[in-house]
């Protein structure tokens, strides 16, 4: 089935199955017909994440976009955002979606360290559910607790291994520190994402500990959209997906190679997401590379068209900030910081108080309120004098680097 076909297909299935796509296309003025390819997606307007938050929340639990009957759900998941993400079962679409495990090589006979959370936000069961089809034995170990992890990897001979590649390092660090040798560490096969993966990281894993990698951009709503190779710039696209990178500001193509925000199609017909504005940027290949199997070629990831930061695998949007005056009055200006000292993502929250107010016991209801609300760690709430925070920069800054 071409492509063209495919789109053609999906968008009429949607327009009849799921009342938020139909209500989007009949607001739009555009009808299934004038969507005969890839060419006339530019036609329906982008759908951004803000958007989609507030469809769920006016028509819910789903929206309207979901087609199934909710009783055959196998899972339900609470998105970042947050909103209610349904999970049909999708069988088009699960050999696309294994497409990076497969390239790693898990399978039968592996043991992989499953390190992504397994509870409310869907990285863990997804990623166990790939690695399962694929014939591996999972781990459900979650994040955190690194000697426990070692101690769990080494009495099971562990060969794989999931989650961020900060966390792997962090493992390998602590396995130096315990005096385990490189040429003892079983894990030989790593699927990253939820972060950037650097080229020292990289270096370490591959070069020193014969590991092989690959890191899949993905996000909550859509599942896995990419995954890296050997000798191709940026991502091959699954063929679960289709993208198109767009001017923020119009929503309109822009040509291969010109940086805009990427925007999904999903071929998946229990939910289907038509034009979803992911928030990211990047750009797409003119010409996809060999490995890519015929498929698109996502050249990299070039930071967020919006103010929403991912931080440890989560977004941190101005929004949610912002929501925190509303409990707390006395808070003037609120910005949070983003640093990388380590292997590890740094999150301090600067408060400014109303003049005459106290900071007492603020700090760890920061904190309370930020894990409660949108289960994100915040290491460090400072309150600063006057002046510091600047109301005209962004409320959440990026200042880590990426070496």
């Amino acid at each position: 089935m071409t492509l063209d076909t495919r789109i053609r297909d999906q968008i009429a299935h949607a327009y009849a199955h799921a009342p938020a796509i139909r209500r989007i296309l009949d607001n739009a003025g555009v009808t299934p017909a004038d969507i005969q390819g890839a060419a006339d997606l530019a036609k329906i307007p982008v759908l951004s994440k803000d958007e989609l938050v507030k469809i769920h929340a006016d028509n819910p639990p789903f929206g309207g976009f979901l087609t199934v009957d909710p009783d055959t759900l196998p899972r339900i998941y609470v998105s970042p955002g947050p909103i209610f993400d349904p999970q049909p079962p999708d069988p088009d679409n699960v050999d696309a979606q294994l497409a990076p495990f497969r390239y790693v090589g898990f399978g039968r006979g592996d043991r992989v360290l499953n390190t992504f959370m397994y509870h409310l936000t869907p990285a863990g069961l997804l990623l166990d559910e790939s690695l399962r089809h694929c014939g591996a034995t999972v781990l459900p170990t979650g994040p955190g607790n690194t000697d426990y992890q070692i101690e769990i990897a080494t009495k099971l001979h562990a060969t794989g291994f999931v989650g961020q590649p900060s966390y792997l390092m962090t493992l390998l660090d602590r396995m130096a520190e315990l005096g385990i040798p490189k040429e003892a560490v079983t894990i030989k096969k790593a699927l990253f994402s939820a972060e950037p993966y650097t080229f020292q990281q990289r270096m370490r894993f591959e070069g020193e500990y014969g590991i092989k990698t690959t890191s899949a951009y993905g996000t909550a709503d859509l599942g896995l959209v990419g995954y890296t190779r050997d000798g191709v710039e940026g991502f091959c696209v699954l063929d679960s997906v289709y993208l198109e990178i767009v001017d923020p500001a119009t929503g309109q193509p822009v040509e291969p190679g010109n940086t805009g925000e990427i925007v999904a199609t999903t071929f998946n017909k229990g939910y289907p997401l038509v034009r979803f504005g992911t928030g990211d940027l990047g750009a797409l290949a003119a010409q996809p590379a060999p490995e890519c199997n015929g498929g698109q070629q996502l050249l990299g990831l070039y930071g967020r068209s919006g103010g929403a930061i991912k931080v440890r695998g989560m977004f941190l949007h101005p929004d949610q900030l912002n929501r925190a005056k509303v409990f707390f009055p006395q808070i003037k200006l609120i910005q949070a910081v983003i640093t990388r000292p380590g292997n590890s993502d740094y999150v301090t929250v600067k408060l400014e108080l109303q003049p005459g107010e106290s900071g007492d016991g603020l700090p760890d209801m920061i904190k309370n309120l930020a894990q409660q609300a949108i289960r994100l760690r915040i290491d460090e709430v400072a309150i600063v004098p006057p002046g510091e925070i600047d109301p005209a920069q962004r409320a959440v800054v990026d200042a880590r680097t990426w070496d």
